[in-house]
């Protein structure tokens, strides 16, 4: 059985996932495959099963960072995280709030500040370790020198956080990059995972939708833009999932301002992009279409991979205030929340009912939460 010789299609059949992503993956080299004669990928049966029995071949990546600090060390710790690329950091000093995260949906690592005053400390620990929905979320616990334990690793210190931090978001195993020959635009070293992240939200050539056409509306209209878009970054295309003031459905990716917006965590801004090198000879610059200005935000899925960006675009060199960079990145981050409630209606729809169960952070932080409103009583 471990022999049989697999299509594209059928590895994806047995993974639960699209057809695309399946390619993705085997493409990237995340499962072993080779070429017949005439062109087609096949693979054995026995690599696509490791996918879903292997605890380091997980499908399901996470680019997301939980940190549990006190509220005074809080900065400290985001200015050391803000060195790690390509990942979103939700930061909290409440742990029945963190856990609830964590057990909603499971991030590639978790920050805890130690605190050897704290009583609750070596109990939160042992939650985490031994609960099995973790296996693949790295555990890193700073302000203590002691041996490693399992997922748990211990950081003497806030320097060699950013280091633990990127290895936990690469994991086990390489993410698969599907270019064959370097493409000419940028792309960010999690590309691959993006791809597959991008592929799972299911919202590419879809049809408009006015949650996101109502912000796109906004951000024209609030920044004075004649343009606004709500981008999606395949491998060959920007396809706009929302669009404000442009005809054009898609470019190539090759014409994306947005290949750049998804390389960094906070808003992007060009002033004049026929002076930008980076843009100057870009056909949306020297054509009909005569862009002089682009500012854009990533638009993130739950697991912390930006798909995208919400952006304005401009036929005049400009520059945006602060107060307009606010409302830029404000809109941003509810078009973040509007993909998050679509992936969790889809999980709720699919999930049959009376078979859900808590996570163990989720059961820990519920139960810790009903012992303080009884001690409080």
């Amino acid at each position: 059985m471990d022999k049989d010789i697999l299509t594209t299609a059928e590895a994806a059949k047995i993974l639960g996932v699209s057809i695309r992503t399946a390619q993705l993956l085997i493409e990237g080299g995340t499962i072993p495959s080779w070429k017949t004669p005439g062109g087609h990928r096949r693979v054995y049966r026995r690599d696509v099963l490791a996918q879903i029995t292997g605890p380091a071949q997980a499908l399901t990546a996470s680019a997301r960072v939980i940190l549990i600090a006190r509220a005074e060390r809080i900065a400290d710790y985001v200015a050391a995280l803000a060195k790690v690329k390509y990942c979103v950091v939700q930061r909290y000093t409440d742990v029945y709030a963190a856990l609830l995260a964590i057990g909603s949906r499971l991030p590639a690592a978790i920050v805890i500040e130690d605190e050897p005053s704290d009583s609750g400390r070596p109990a939160l620990l042992e939650s985490l370790r031994s609960d099995p929905a973790l296996g693949g979320t790295q555990i890193l616990v700073v302000g203590r020198s002691a041996s490693d334990n399992g997922m748990i690793r211990f950081i003497d210190g806030l320097s060699a956080l950013p280091e633990a931090v990127e290895a936990a978001i690469r994991g086990a195993v390489e993410p698969p990059v599907p270019f064959e020959t370097p493409p000419s635009f940028p792309f960010p070293a999690n590309e691959g995972q993006r791809l597959v992240a991008l592929e799972r939200s299911g919202l590419v050539d879809t049809p408009p939708e006015d949650a996101f056409d109502r912000l796109t509306w906004l951000a024209a209209r609030s920044l004075d833009a004649p343009v606004a878009l709500l981008t999606l970054l395949t491998p060959t295309r920007q396809w706009f999932k929302s669009r404000y003031g442009l005809d054009l459905v898609d470019t190539p990716r090759g014409w994306a301002f947005c290949n750049y917006t998804i390389l960094q965590q906070d808003i992007m801004v060009a002033e004049n992009l026929a002076a930008d090198p980076r843009f100057a000879e870009n056909p949306a610059v020297l054509g009909e279409l005569g862009f002089r200005f682009y500012a854009g935000c990533p638009v993130v899925d739950p697991d912390g991979f930006t798909l995208g960006s919400l952006c304005v675009i401009d036929t005049r060199p400009r520059t945006l205030d602060d107060t307009q960079k606010q409302i830029l990145a404000s809109l941003a981050a509810l078009a973040s929340d509007e993909i998050k409630l679509r992936v969790t209606d889809r999980q709720l729809r699919r999930a049959e009912p009376g078979t859900s169960k808590a996570s163990a952070p989720t059961r820990f932080a519920e139960k810790r939460a009903s012992e303080h409103r009884q001690g409080t009583a």
